[in-house]
């Protein structure tokens, strides 16, 4: 009997905490929703690193289109090797770490606070530096999380964000399609990504999006290299068809992240014209011709669709890992908290 990792038991309970956030935290994103809204802010900084930096170019563009807030991601080295104070008087700041250990990351929020902003820390410890440095904090609820990639704690995070800004929008339709989430994220744990797996060799990937699709395809990259050791790079959609293009060849693998939105259309036309170049180009939509469809989940919302997506991709990544032969739980040369300055 092959064993479970701790990796693929973690993705299968992505749907069960997601479930375990929005019971839990319905009061919680209320309240800071209504002291978020008051302070009328005119921006919003994010301060995160890795998959929680991801999970916050996700909710940039949530916030970008929804609220029509403008969103920057903020160095944490700005405060904790450089010394500099940021003016953020009436900045909104959303601080995003699954341990809130990082003291790069708690440092950039205390000044952020300091300089005026409300600072919101995002994060599954309650009780720890993170939470401290800011006004207030949302618990993800994800649970214990064993395994050094990060699965169910990105997805917790990037739906507790965006659960905040839709109640900042007040918008029925999102919140009605993150309350059906756990559901949808059921069948994309067992969507049949078998093609990806049969096709990803020794060489490097591409993997493209567009929008908040795109935040997908930077989180599926890493996910590539930590637990496949395989060279991945995220590009959008936009960008790829300029110099990165050239090194595509025949058989070249690509996955394109594709929600139900605005930039479905132009998506599948860049996957299919990678495909015309030869490539193996992997697609999440069935507006594409010759790029190759896979199974996707979507979730009767644009915003909510990459969620299933990224969900998909981690149960189809431990098999790669299987595969090769490597642990996932365990990537060489990494820690499951990285405490950088």
């Amino acid at each position: 009997m092959t064993r479970k990792t701790l990796m693929r038991a973690e993705v299968e309970e992505i749907p069960a905490a997601v479930d375990r956030l929005l019971h839990a935290g319905e009061a919680t994103v209320r309240e800071i929703a209504q002291q978020a809204n008051a302070l009328d802010p005119g921006v919003l900084v994010t301060v995160a690193r890795g998959s929680s930096d991801h999970a916050c170019t996700y909710l940039k563009y949530a916030s970008e289109i929804l609220l029509g807030l403008p969103t920057a991601s903020v160095g944490p080295s700005v405060a904790s090797i450089y010394g500099a104070r940021l003016k953020l008087k009436n900045a909104l700041c959303l601080a995003v770490s699954q341990s809130g250990k990082s003291p790069d990351i708690v440092e950039m929020t205390r000044s952020a606070r300091d300089g005026g902003a409300f600072a919101i820390a995002v994060t599954n410890d309650t009780a720890s530096p993170l939470a401290q440095a800011a006004n207030a904090t949302l618990d993800i609820q994800a649970g214990p999380e064993l395994s050094v990639a990060a699965t169910k704690t990105f997805v917790t995070s990037a739906v507790a964000g965006l659960w905040l800004i839709a109640s900042m929008k007040r918008d029925d339709a999102l919140l009605a399609a993150i309350r059906a989430l756990p559901a949808d994220l059921e069948r994309a744990v067992a969507t049949d990504w078998s093609p990806v797996t049969a096709a990803i060799g020794d060489r490097s990937i591409y993997t493209l999006g567009r929008g908040p699709g795109w935040a997908m395809s930077n989180e599926a990259a890493l996910k590539f290299k930590e637990t496949c050791q395989l060279h991945a790079e995220s590009f959008s959609s936009a960008e790829v068809m300029h110099g990165p293009v050239s090194i595509v060849d025949r058989g070249f693998p690509v996955i394109a992240f594709a929600a139900a939105d605005a930039a479905e259309q132009a998506v599948s036309e860049v996957a299919d014209a990678l495909a015309a170049k030869g490539a193996n180009v992997f697609v999440t939509s069935h507006k594409a011709q010759n790029a190759t469809v896979i199974e996707h989940v979507r979730t009767g919302h644009w915003l909510t669709d990459p969620v299933a997506l990224i969900v998909s991709f981690y149960a189809m990544v431990e098999k790669v890992a299987e595969m090769r032969g490597i642990n996932p739980d365990m990537p060489r040369h990494l820690n499951k908290v990285t405490e950088t300055l």
